[in-house]
C-alpha cells in the first residue's frame, strides 16, 4: 500500500518529537516534494517551492530537505556511483524504484515492497553474511535503465 503524504499536524508532531522547529518553510519544502511525481533533486523543490514563498533560498531549502531527512519522514536517494546530486522522497515506506541512467530521475514502482525478497533471492545469503560479520537491517531494489520521453517504448 503507498504511503499518502504526511499532514501539516502530523509533520509538525514528528518535527517537534526530533527537537525541531516547525517552520513555515520546512512545511512548503514537504509539500512541494510530496506533490512532484518523481523525486526531484534540491535545486527541483527550490525552483518549485519559490511560486509560494518566492523569498527563500536555495541553501534553506537543503537544510529544510535534511531536517525532514533527520527525522525519517523523508529519504535521500544517492546515485550507487555518487555522481550527480541527491534526490529527495516523501515516502518513507520501504518501496522500489526506477532510475533513468540518461536523466538521472528517479520513479516510485508500483510493485508491493517484499522483506523477504533476500531469502527468495538466496536462501543462505544472510547466514553467510551474518557469519562474516555483517547484520543485515533492510534492503534497497533500484532497477535502472532509459526511460523514453517520447511515449514509445525504449
Amino acid at each position: 500500500m503507498i504511503q499518502a503524504p504526511l499532514d501539516h499536524d502530523s509533520l509538525r508532531t514528528a518535527l517537534e518529537a526530533a527537537g525541531l522547529r516547525s517552520t513555515s518553510q520546512r512545511l512548503a519544502v514537504y509539500d512541494q516534494l510530496a506533490a512532484m511525481p518523481h523525486h526531484p533533486t534540491a535545486e527541483e523543490v527550490f525552483q518549485a517551492v519559490r511560486s509560494s514563498l518566492p523569498k527563500i533560498s536555495l541553501a534553506t531549502v537543503y537544510k529544510a530537505l535534511e531536517a525532514l531527512v533527520a527525522i525519517g519522514v523523508v529519504g535521500r536517494l544517492n546515485a550507487a556511483d555518487g555522481a550527480g546530486p541527491a534526490r529527495y522522497d516523501a515516502r518513507s515506506d520501504d518501496h522500489y524504484h526506477f532510475r533513468c541512467l540518461r536523466t538521472g530521475t528517479i520513479h516510485d514502482l508500483p510493485t508491493e515492497f517484499d522483506p523477504k525478497l533476500i531469502e527468495h533471492l538466496d536462501p543462505l545469503l544472510a547466514e553467510d553474511l551474518r557469519r562474516q560479520g555483517f547484520q543485515v537491517t533492510g534492503y534497497r531494489l533500484e532497477l535502472l535503465g532509459y526511460q523514453r520521453t517520447d511515449g514509445r517504448d525504449a
